[in-house]
């Protein structure tokens, strides 16, 4: 019997050891794992939230760029026709390059098939001197609207061929494409009107 206790308390010792594992020690060891599977996911939400905020800040370092920028393609590409603003534009170009005539003639304005902007196709005639025209040129190609010159034709012209200088008066026929981000076009169009204003 006295053999036997030993042996006894051994098995007791043993279950309760199980049993202490089993109900204490495991779950603990299951709680550590979770925490620390949360841990690590939080760790990677806070990795993407670090990321995040350094890309805000890159953007409103870089804010008042990109609203020049903005403002720079809505004075290229405006969203209206507002060919009144056209008109005094070129008449300004041809008024610093001291043409002798220009006249303008805006054609309807016709939505891109990309259905993106709008295109205004114009006629544009200009006679003076080679100087001249060559200046007006020159101020076409950099006025602050986008423009595209599709054809120029020059031929010698106006009303008095040969000035009282020697010079020789030259004519000069463009076609010059302008836009609008307006794409619906045209008289009553959204965001607002673009008249098409003929012969100015």
């Amino acid at each position: 019997m006295n053999r036997r206790a030993p042996i006894i308390a051994g098995v007791a010792f043993g279950v309760v050891a199980v049993l202490a594992v089993m109900f204490l020690v495991l779950p603990k060891m299951r709680e550590v794992s979770s925490t620390q599977e949360q841990l690590a996911e939080a760790e990677t939400i806070q990795s993407g939230l670090r990321n995040q905020l350094a890309s805000l800040r890159e953007a409103e370092a870089q804010a008042p760029e990109v609203r020049r920028q903005i403002a720079q393609l809505a004075n290229q590409v405006p969203p209206t026709a507002d060919l009144p603003a056209l008109l005094r534009l070129l008449t300004q170009a041809a008024d610093g390059s001291a043409v002798d005539f220009l006249t303008v003639s805006p054609g309807t304005p016709t939505a891109d098939a990309s259905g993106q902007f709008s295109t205004i196709p114009t006629t544009v005639s200009v006679t003076g001197g080679y100087f001249a025209l060559d200046e007006f040129l020159f101020r076409l190609e950099t006025l602050p609207r986008s423009t595209k010159v599709l054809s120029i034709s020059i031929s010698p012209g106006g009303a008095t061929p040969i000035t009282p200088t020697g010079a020789v008066n030259l004519s000069m026929q463009l076609s010059v494409q302008f836009y609008t981000t307006d794409t619906s076009a045209g008289p009553g169009s959204q965001p607002g009107p673009s008249e098409t204003t003929a012969g100015a």
